[in-house]
């Protein structure tokens, strides 16, 4: 069942009080309905559990001063089966979400559980503003910072009502040793969304790339300064060898002017490049590195070839198994070559069980 726009009007003007006129109040109707419109092929309904109690709705945790969700489950329900539409992806039948920000994937075989870190990443949304707040903006006034990987869900929780933000979806990010997962939910409809390139691209095209890879290029999606199409053309192409624009249209169901528009952005930020030979988009992998002035510990870095075109995706993954990079619990630094992203320590604590 649908959350209903009352529900959400009364949420945003309980959390930003005189921010939601009535100009926002139109803004969010706009936004709601635009939402809505848009067709999503779904996998599973979900229901959502927070310290041992069920709710109807995310909004409806939302609105609980009480709900804090430390410990939490997210459960599809029916149970799903596996088949062609979770290409892309891994069937699963509820995740366990736990107080130190890990989470136990239990499969949808109902064989033994997998544990991972647990990040959610802000997706489509609205954020309340009065008409003065968006002349203000327009006139060249502060606007409102958003961080769109929030982190652990509990932060998650108490940024949306910081902020007084309605998210419509949000991705689950779980980091495997080996890979990361992506769950996208609509809350509206409290639905699993299918991966968008499921029957649209073979899943052979797919190239799956270490978690510590995609921790990276989840943070830089989730500074929220990118537009959402170019974050998930981003994404996309980050778990492939290259695309073109038309195949990225087709995953996406768009115009291919939009899709273009969306990667030449990517280019100008030099995290993709374009081979107008082919007409094809690759992720350069070597962009998500660490600024060279920072070098591993105890390692020395090559030198990068002088001529950017030289470099092949083979130096590109060399360089970012050897790249610098920090535990995401404790920040300690990592020593090159793991194929993890924790040091041994946290791997000790968050280990199984």
């Amino acid at each position: 069942m649908d959350v209903p726009l009352s529900e959400l009007d009364a949420l945003a003007r309980r959390f930003a009080g005189e921010r939601h006129d009535a100009y926002s109040e139109r803004a969010l109707a706009r936004a709601y309905e635009e939402f809505l419109s848009r067709h999503r092929s779904t996998l599973a309904s979900f229901t959502l559990t927070s310290e041992d109690r069920e709710y109807p709705s995310f909004y409806a945790l939302l609105a609980d001063p009480a709900a804090k969700f430390s410990t939490g489950e997210i459960k599809l329900e029916p149970a799903p089966s596996a088949g062609a539409r979770w290409d892309f992806s891994r069937p699963f039948e509820r995740i366990v979400f736990r107080p130190d920000g890990s989470a136990d994937l239990y499969p949808a075989d109902r064989g033994n559980p997998e544990r991972a870190i647990a990040r959610i990443l802000l997706r489509e949304h609205y954020l309340p503003r009065s008409r003065p707040e968006e002349d203000r903006a327009a006139a060249g006034g502060a606007r409102v910072s958003l961080n769109g990987f929030v982190g652990e869900f509990e932060r998650g929780i108490a940024s949306c009502r910081e902020f007084s933000l309605l998210p419509f979806s949000v991705a689950v990010l779980l980091y495997l040793p080996e890979e990361r997962l992506r769950y996208e939910f609509d809350l509206v409809h409290s639905q699993l969304l299918a991966d968008p390139r499921a029957g649209r691209l073979p899943i052979a095209r797919r190239v799956r790339r270490s978690s510590r890879i995609s921790w990276e290029v989840d943070h830089a999606v989730g500074q929220g300064d990118l537009p959402l199409l170019s974050a998930r053309c981003l994404e996309l192409l980050v778990e492939s060898s290259g695309l073109t624009a038309v195949e990225l249209a087709h995953v996406y169901g768009g115009v291919r002017e939009l899709v273009d528009s969306a990667l030449q952005g990517l280019v100008a930020r030099q995290w993709v490049a374009f081979d107008h030979r082919l007409g094809v988009y690759r992720p350069r992998l070597d962009a998500f590195l660490p600024p060279p002035d920072h070098p591993p510990a105890g390692a020395e870095r090559e030198a990068p070839p002088p001529d950017p075109a030289l470099r092949t995706s083979v130096q590109e993954l060399l360089a970012a198994a050897d790249a610098r990079a920090t535990c995401p619990l404790c920040g300690e630094l990592l020593p090159p070559g793991p194929r993890g992203i924790l040091c041994a320590s946290c791997t000790a604590k968050v280990g199984p069980g």
